[in-house]
């Protein structure tokens, strides 16, 4: 396993571009009218600065670690290769995650990185200059917010939970079924529930005890491996949505402040998974 003071190497590098990145993105989020294109669908949206932001990033990786490999949401896009994950450090990029948050200028959007070295993740940093908010984790280190350490909440039931759903996922017609059917059962046993249009923020609430649960399928490696590091650095739980662990190249989760509250929600899903007629009450 690569060394403690390496590993400090990483993430002190990775915290230092994510952050010289912040102008950039300010600068395209600031705009009146932002410029983006429609992507696979009417609703996956990419902006100019998400290429800009992803350049400069994979450019200051791979100059300071040349023995990094490179997973980054617009390099995939533009790339015949699947995306694999490997033994070697490798950095899992999303350089606006909430691009239609970016678009629109609602604060809850970020740039992304995680590192992963030997399959397993070990660096999260996530910027969020709108909202002044650099979540940042590095193994066994604990999680930060602004310098200042994080923790998740002790909750233990779903009562007393905040959810983090994003609801925007029933747009797409093959998981709208499943979304529906559980955010019913999870938002009607819940304190409340709320959606940010950022997984990689939702799974940093978590982390910070604004929330306490969070459930998303069907995303992308770079939407999700950042945030992961931040939750467990900040004492978190998270898992696959049927319980087995949690796989990043597939991220099908749940998480949670502990891993009681994680059981809890993820009965709830099962109990879901099961709703055969919309007579909700």
């Amino acid at each position: 396993m690569v060394s403690e003071a390496k590993l400090k190497e990483y993430y002190e590098v990775a915290l230092k571009l994510v952050e010289k990145c912040g102008p950039l993105f300010m600068e395209g989020y600031s705009k009146p009218k932002a410029d983006y294109v429609v992507k696979s669908d009417f609703y996956d949206l990419v902006t100019v600065y998400d290429k800009q932001i992803e350049d400069t990033l994979i450019q200051g990786l791979t100059s300071a670690f040349p023995e990094s490999l490179i997973i980054g949401e617009e390099e995939s896009a533009t790339s015949e290769r699947q995306a694999e994950l490997t033994d070697a450090p490798t950095w899992i990029i999303d350089p606006i995650d909430g691009t239609t948050n970016f678009v629109h200028r609602i604060p809850h959007c970020c740039i992304s990185v995680g590192l992963a070295i030997k399959k397993e993740l070990v660096v999260g940093i996530i910027y969020n200059p709108p909202a002044n908010e650099l979540f940042s984790a590095w193994q066994g280190h604990g999680a930060y917010l602004n310098g200042q350490r994080i923790s998740t909440s002790k909750k233990t039931t779903i009562r007393q939970a905040v959810v983090a759903y994003e609801i925007s996922l029933i747009h797409a017609a093959r998981v709208r079924d499943k979304n529906i059917k559980r955010i019913y059962k999870l938002g009607s046993n819940a304190t409340c529930t709320r959606s940010f249009g950022s997984a990689a923020l939702a799974l940093c609430y978590v982390a910070t005890a604004q929330c306490d649960v969070y459930h998303v399928e069907d995303l992308k490696p770079w939407d999700i491996a950042a945030g992961a590091v931040i939750l467990r650095e900040a004492g978190g739980t998270l898992c696959h949505t049927y319980g087995g662990k949690f796989d990043v190249m597939k991220p099908d989760l749940v998480c949670a402040a502990t891993e009681e509250l994680c059981k809890n929600a993820i009965s709830l899903i099962e109990e879901a998974n099961q709703i055969t007629e919309y007579t909700f009450k």
